[in-house]
């Protein structure tokens, strides 16, 4: 699941009346269902006094006061703009009201979601989840630029695999451009979306896909950038870029922007390493061998580094061990490219013990360096966790 949402605190609301010598007999009345909590009959009263008069501030003002106390929050804003319409004498209880409705909203959205996490059953799931898209919606509603909502609706849909539907908030996001996470995971579902379509057009030859699957790249590699300027230090966004020009067969374009990266900012571990996996892409193995060292160097704990140093080790060992097979030579130089890659491998699923790719991965290094209780054992946990 998604990161843990958080709460708001919340004031209740308090509605005060003002007497005003020319209120509506339906106005009047309206007061008095409101103030013994008889809602249906404060919005019939409320209804009959703002169709009598359109242009009754007070009346749209309380319509959209019982529609908040129903849960009701887009008629409630509909009616407090029609309320500001009319006049703005009660432009700081609407404002006042829209804080709390957004505040309660989003915690309710918060329940919902944390229900969602909890529940025992697809169904239960699926029910929680749309509860806490609703309420976050009205939250957005509510308050058109607060960040932790469209973030939040963005994991309740994410959490769902609604896909296409996260892209809007992610969007939005982007837009107001205080949250880094949000390029990178816009970045990352563009790129997800334009791999798709090329899968399809490798299997299905069919032209219009592959056009398709550039223009998402050129989105992700578009809103990545954004995000890359904005914050250059940020890991997530940096992986995720240089894996779109991956994507979008744009290595050189890439390579040119991480070595520059690297040589402007030789202390950025994050530069290294997305610079190494371009190399390693481009099979410059001693290259990407210097750059993963270097990311390691600076951050000892940098795991993908570690788990991409080893792939770089394996590689170069089955370079080896291919080219003396097929010269009909025995060169056993292969084994120490495993060996040094078998401690990151190890350290690497230390963090990450579930990975069955990785686990098959470690078996195939053991039975290399001739091990086979080790291998049998990784293999075993690579059928578990696949």
């Amino acid at each position: 699941m998604k990161r843990a949402l958080i709460y708001f605190s919340i004031i209740g609301m308090v509605l005060g009346f003002t007497a005003f010598q020319c209120a509506s007999a339906e106005l009047t009345g309206a007061k008095l269902y409101i103030n013994q909590k008889q809602y249906d009959r404060a919005k019939e009263s409320l209804l009959k006094d703002v169709e009598k008069n359109p242009a009754s501030d007070e009346g749209w003002y309380l319509l959209g006061y019982v529609y908040g106390e129903e849960g009701n929050v887009p008629k409630m804003l509909d009616a407090f703009d029609n309320s500001l319409k009319a006049s703005k004498k009660f432009l700081l209880d609407i404002q006042t009201s829209k804080q709390y409705y957004w505040a309660t909203s989003f915690n309710r959205g918060v329940n919902y979601f944390n229900n969602a996490t909890k529940a025992g059953s697809e169904d239960s799931t699926k029910m929680f989840f749309d509860k806490a898209v609703e309420q976050f919606n009205n939250a957005i509603l509510c308050e058109p630029d607060s960040v932790v909502s469209y973030q939040n609706l963005a994991y309740a849909y994410l959490n769902q695999n609604r896909i296409d539907d996260a892209i809007v908030p992610l969007e939005q996001l982007v837009k107001i451009g205080t949250s880094p996470e949000a390029f990178s995971m816009l970045g990352q579902i563009y790129t997800e979306k334009g791999n798709e379509l090329m899968d399809n057009y490798k299997e299905n030859k069919v032209v219009s896909d592959s056009t398709k699957a550039f223009e998402w790249f050129g989105k992700a590699i578009k809103v990545l950038e954004t995000g890359k300027t904005k914050y250059p230090n940020d890991g997530e966004i940096l992986l995720r870029v240089s894996n779109a020009y991956i994507a979008a067969n744009k290595l050189d374009v890439a390579m040119t922007a991480f070595k520059e990266g690297v040589e402007r900012e030789p202390g950025n571990q994050y530069y290294h390493y997305n610079y190494g996996v371009l190399l390693l892409n481009a099979e410059k193995y001693d290259l990407a061998e210097v750059e993963f060292k270097k990311a390691i160097e600076i951050d000892p704990e940098y795991i993908n580094a570690i788990y991409n140093l080893g792939v770089v080790y394996v590689r170069q060992g089955t370079e080896i061990r291919e080219k003396s097979e097929a010269e009909g030579k025995e060169d056993l130089a292969y084994q120490e490219k495993f060996k040094a890659a078998l401690p990151l491998m190890e350290k690497y699923l230390e963090f990450n013990p579930q990975e069955g790719v990785i686990w098959e991965l470690l078996g195939k290094i053991y039975a290399n360096l001739g091990m086979p209780e080790k291998s049998k054992e990784a293999f075993e946990n690579a059928d578990k966790y696949r």
